[in-house]
């Protein structure tokens, strides 16, 4: 286990452990396939809700560092929906006036 170096109350340096943070060869797929699916599902029940709310509500079920994921999905999400609600479409060229 890692250890980080921190000092202590008498000025002296201490070793202490520290959790392994989420590696990208560690993440599981189903992860991030369960995140998105909470994700999505989260915006209908928390209109209003924030990124933070978000994490406080579902983060517990995934790992601690994950926290960084959600938020990720939870941009995309909303993204892809303000898209639908204005009718942007993406994907397609553009033109630029050239023939």
């Amino acid at each position: 286990m890692a250890r980080r170096r921190r000092h202590g109350p008498d000025g002296g340096v201490q070793q202490q452990p520290v959790e392994p943070a989420v590696r990208f060869r560690d993440d599981d797929p189903a992860d991030l396939t369960r995140a998105c699916t909470a994700v999505t599902v989260w915006p209908d029940q928390n209109p209003a809700g924030t990124g933070d709310e978000l994490v406080a509500a579902i983060g517990r079920q995934f790992h601690l560092d994950y926290s960084v994921v959600l938020r990720a999905v939870l941009f995309a999400v909303d993204r892809h929906r303000a898209r639908q609600v204005t009718g942007i479409a993406t994907g397609l060229p553009v033109s630029r006036g050239r023939t």
